[in-house]
């Protein structure tokens, strides 16, 4: 499964955790503003805004798993198996794939209202890339250099978008029903609890943090989805580039999957393979991976991004250990 955030300090930084058990040689992609994007039912793009993500890339197409663009769009896919449905083509409506509608939102839109108007013409069909690498059921956030966010998720009811209040999103339920259980942790805070439970009884707190007793702290997408909401909220907003940007991946990592806690099948586990950071304002991407906690960037304004050819950055490295003497 996975966990995406938008953390807001002073620049917005937008990024997620990719939890699975099979990696398909992600890559960093930068898809410039002169190549051609096509797709299965609408013209194709010759040219479009620059963006940059973590992708799969097939057949010289780009297959984003997330990613921002120039103007400062961020939007992620994660696993929604089971609430999730596409639909046949619907010839009243725009008509784009599952695989496509991360391009399709970046290429044109600079902020979730620019979205928001797209996606209400918009019908995601359930058509694969090819026999290869069939469809995968997504839900997505998106978020602007506004510091907001939405939940785009097709169902049986329609293709609907919610205002997303905590800039958090996991996997299943529905968003909405993710946002309810938030109220069964209400209480859940960073400082220690007053004794409401026996006033007149002398309890001793013995130990710090006892107001987050009652946090959540399984892999399960609920459990992911309260502590990453919890994390996100309480973080310090740092003084500089380095500081916010070592704040964001530590949000990431309090809800990152080792290996062998998430077992999917028989001896088959999935774990955290990439955690990821896009600065919404300065267009770079910093990633870990689980082999490798060393932040690495790739700035997509230090490239030429009036070019018509994918640009490509290896993403999974070995681990870097600084040794002091």
């Amino acid at each position: 499964m996975c966990t995406s955030i938008l953390y807001s300090p002073k620049d917005n930084y937008f990024g997620r955790n990719l939890d699975y058990e099979i990696a398909y040689g992600q890559k960093v992609v930068i898809t410039p503003r002169n190549y051609q994007l096509d797709y299965r039912h609408l013209p194709t793009q010759d040219t479009h805004y620059a963006m940059i993500g973590v992708s799969v890339v097939a057949n010289d197409y780009p297959l984003y798993c997330d990613a921002i663009n120039e103007k400062g769009l961020g939007i992620a896919g994660l696993n929604f198996t089971g609430p999730g449905k596409y639909f046949a083509v619907d010839e009243s409506k725009k008509n784009v794939t599952s695989f496509e509608l991360i391009p399709y939102l970046l290429s044109s839109c600079e902020t979730i209202e620019d979205v928001k108007k797209l996606l209400s013409e918009t019908n995601i069909t359930d058509e694969s890339f090819s026999k290869d690498l069939p469809v995968t059921t997504l839900h997505w956030l998106m978020g602007d250099k506004s510091g907001k966010s939405i939940v785009i998720e097709s169902t049986e009811t329609g293709l609907h978008v919610y205002d997303n209040p905590v800039n958090t999103l996991t996997n299943n339920p529905v968003f909405p029903a993710q946002v309810e259980t938030l109220a069964n942790f209400a209480s859940v805070s960073p400082a220690q609890p007053k004794n409401t439970l026996v006033p007149n009884a002398d309890i001793n707190l013995y130990s710090r943090g006892l107001g987050t007793h009652h946090l959540p702290g399984g892999t399960d997408s609920n459990s992911r989805f309260i502590k990453a909401s919890f994390v996100l909220a309480h973080s310090p907003k740092g003084n500089d580039e380095v500081e916010n940007v070592t704040n964001f991946f530590h949000i990431l990592h309090s809800v990152e999957q080792a290996k062998g806690t998430d077992e999917v099948e028989d001896n088959v586990f999935e774990f955290t393979m990439y955690s990821d950071c896009m600065n919404l304002d300065k267009g770079i991407l910093y990633f870990t991976t689980y082999d490798n906690n060393q932040i690495n960037a790739v700035d997509m304004n230090n490239e030429n991004l009036d070019t018509s050819d994918l640009i490509t950055y290896e993403l999974f490295k070995d681990q870097a250990i600084k040794f002091e003497n």
